[in-house]
């Protein structure tokens, strides 16, 4: 009754009452001076420990064999030497034993040694047993996976490296397109701004505020230079017969001007005069104009009968 009438006083619910340690009872217990203040832990026994020694040696010897060395392959030994460090009359810290153990470096340098002078200390007691340390060379040792897993590797291993250069085909690609389309709007964007100033030049000279036609010049010069762009050159080793013909008959470089006027001395030389070629009293026939006639052609009906009478 007076714990129910406790509870009832400091309104403690049905699932506080049904807890082990409600806050009545902690108070009701801190009152009659159970509760000290400050922190309050249950205290538990130490676990007491048995050291049988008797049992362990027994255990052991139950499951101790003396087997041979050649069965158990084990050795305890220390790193091996350095050399040089020796030569060289210096200490390692792995020779010290001074290693730090956070350094990964010295740890695994020490991990080598230590297999190195095993395998000195193992390899002539193997040979002393005739046991052959080496692998013969037609060895078959049998894989941990199987070759159609290792054919499937290789399969997935081909294809993500074809995947990887079809990708980076495709990125030149994608980025040469971008380049060319990029140049063609540069060049499209340039026609039309001169197509504007050419539009405007010739508006302005229509209307009389200029009296210039450069922008004509302009245009020739540049269809000239398109046209030598894509003019193909021709691979020629010098000038033909007919160059060579008009350089020998006019002459080539150097001054130009009254370089074909007559001279006294040209205006005296008669010595290539021929009266006849010049009279006309050759043996050729000279027109009016002084040029040989042609072979006058027979007519289109004389030509059809000379055919006809041919057959």
């Amino acid at each position: 009754m007076e714990a129910t009438e406790h509870d009832s006083q400091f309104g403690l619910s049905s699932e506080e009452k049904d807890s082990e340690l409600s806050d009545g009872e902690l108070q009701l217990a801190f009152t009659k001076g159970l509760l000290k203040p400050g922190l309050n832990v249950a205290q538990q026994e130490p676990k007491a420990t048995v050291n049988n020694t008797e049992g362990l040696k027994q255990c052991l010897m139950e499951f101790q064999r003396n087997l041979p060395w050649i069965e158990r392959l084990d050795l305890s030994n220390r790193p091996a030497v350095d050399i040089v460090a020796k030569a060289e009359g210096t200490l390692t810290v792995l020779d010290t034993e001074d290693i730090n153990a956070e350094d990964d470096f010295q740890r695994e340098l020490y991990f080598y040694r230590q297999a190195q002078a095993a395998v000195l200390e193992a390899l002539p007691r193997l040979q002393r047993l005739k046991i052959a340390t080496k692998r013969p060379e037609d060895y078959f040792a049998e894989m941990a996976k199987t070759d159609q897993h290792m054919q499937k590797i290789r399969k997935k291993l081909i294809m993500k490296r074809t995947a990887m250069e079809k990708s980076e085909k495709a990125k030149i690609l994608r980025e040469q397109r971008k380049y060319g389309k990029k140049v063609q709007i540069e060049v499209l964007q340039k026609r039309q701004k001169e197509k504007k100033a050419m539009i405007s030049a010739v508006k302005k000279y229509q209307k009389g505020m200029t009296d210039k036609l450069d922008f004509l010049d302009i245009d020739q010069k540049k269809g000239k230079n398109e046209a030598s762009m894509t003019k193909v050159p021709m691979n020629k080793k010098g000038p033909n017969a007919k160059r060579k013909f008009k350089d020998q008959k006019f002459g080539f470089g150097g001054k130009k001007r009254g370089s074909k006027w007559n001279t006294k001395e040209s205006h005296n030389d008669v010595s290539g005069f021929k009266a006849k070629v010049a009279h006309g009293k050759g043996g050729k026939k000279f027109g009016r104009e002084g040029k040989q006639k042609p072979n006058k052609r027979p007519g289109k009906d004389t030509r059809r009968r000379m055919k006809n009478s041919s057959r």
